[in-house]
């Protein structure tokens, strides 16, 4: 089985030394060449085609995030997972925004990153935990965003129902009668789902079952 061919490029020789010894231990690993900024990245690229470029951010000439765009736009097949000291939110997704395909923090531990460059040599996406968190923490924040611009996403199931039967023009004993609860109950869910979608007469509510598509005329 041919071997993960891996470029390292960091600006310190000491850190290159380190991972090279470290990723000399895998046996499914070889490094095939070192860069110590973005610009010689992009030269050893050209001329070494590696399977997996393991990259700092900061570095002097051409940072990691402009050398990755580069080269995720010239070698599409190279696949870059981003080794840095920056564990926050906006180096991670500036480095997924320029083509990345793994992030992992400088704090992993040694079979994490062996487990990150198997990972994007495979053609999967590899995250260190804290990396992970920031864009669950994203992805929810644009749920939520996305259920305050659309009201009727935050109504309950039963909210639903009422809502639709309500602008059928049912009252609210005949609906109690449907749903076999109680008036109080269904009075309530009307409260409620009126005042999630800050609705405040059966007119407008009607208006907007129609607009949603809840009921045809």
């Amino acid at each position: 089985m041919p071997k993960i061919r891996v470029l390292v490029v960091d600006d310190h020789t000491i850190v290159r030394d380190g991972i090279c010894v470290l990723l000399g231990l895998a046996k499914d690993i070889e490094v095939v060449g070192e860069a110590s900024n973005g610009s010689e990245a992009l030269e050893k690229v050209r001329k070494l085609m590696p399977d997996v470029m393991l990259i700092d951010i900061a570095m002097p000439y051409m940072n990691g995030l402009e050398a990755t765009h580069r080269i995720r736009k010239e070698f599409p097949g190279v696949k870059i997972l981003v080794l840095t000291q920056y564990d926050d939110k906006e180096h991670v997704f500036w480095a997924i925004e320029a083509g990345a395909s793994g992030f992992i923090s400088k704090t992993a531990t040694s079979s994490e990153l062996v487990s990150g460059i198997r990972s994007v040599y495979r053609g999967d996406s590899f995250l260190s935990p804290s990396a992970a968190k920031f864009l669950v923490e994203d992805y929810q924040l644009e749920a939520n965003l996305r259920k305050e611009q659309n009201p009727y996403k935050q109504l309950s199931d039963r909210e639903r129902e009422i809502l639709k039967l309500l602008a059928e023009g049912y009252t609210a004993r005949e609906i109690a009668d449907i749903l076999v609860i109680s008036i109080k109950t269904v009075e309530g869910h009307k409260t409620n789902l009126m005042s999630k979608l800050d609705i405040h007469n059966r007119t407008d509510l009607v208006k907007f079952a129609l607009r949603k598509g809840i009921i045809t005329v």
